[in-house]
């Protein structure tokens, strides 16, 4: 559930996710990532498939920035965390943590999305009822954003 606060998204990690020592494959953390902003936009009502095609619009990640804490492992069930820190007339802006059930941080990211039209890949506005919700669950400080 969405609220003012950080939205979690279950992971476990499968062989699929590993490398050759069963620890979770550095690439795999931005997967999972993506997986928790695409269900946290569903579980406000934003369906990407939806906003594409009848909206005309699309997000793309324009920036990325991962902190590898501690490895993940086969088998490990996480929580994928999803905060917006900001959000402007094109772009949103969160900080995403991955976390073991445990509770102990393995990867922390900034990730920052463009939205695009769907036809153009130029950058667009989102929708004013999508701003409106998004601008609702900011939840972190400036300065939390920047450690």
């Amino acid at each position: 559930m969405v609220n003012a606060g950080e939205f979690h998204w279950p992971v476990r990690v499968y062989y699929e996710d590993t490398d050759s020592g069963n620890v979770v494959y550095y690439a795999n953390y931005l997967k999972f990532m993506e997986r928790a902003r695409t269900e946290w936009l569903r579980e406000m009502g934003f369906e990407q498939k939806t906003l594409a095609s009848a909206e005309g619009l699309v997000f793309a990640v324009r920036h990325a920035e991962l902190n590898y804490l501690r490895p993940a492992r086969l088998d490990d069930l996480l929580k994928v965390g999803v905060q917006v820190v900001r959000c402007r007339r094109a772009s949103i802006e969160f900080v995403q943590t991955v976390i073991l059930a445990q509770g102990e941080v393995v990867c922390r990211g900034n990730i920052k999305l463009a939205s695009l039209d769907a036809d153009t890949f130029k950058p667009r506005a989102i929708p004013s009822r999508m701003l409106e919700t998004v601008r609702r669950y900011i939840s972190v400080t400036r300065e939390h954003h920047r450690k």
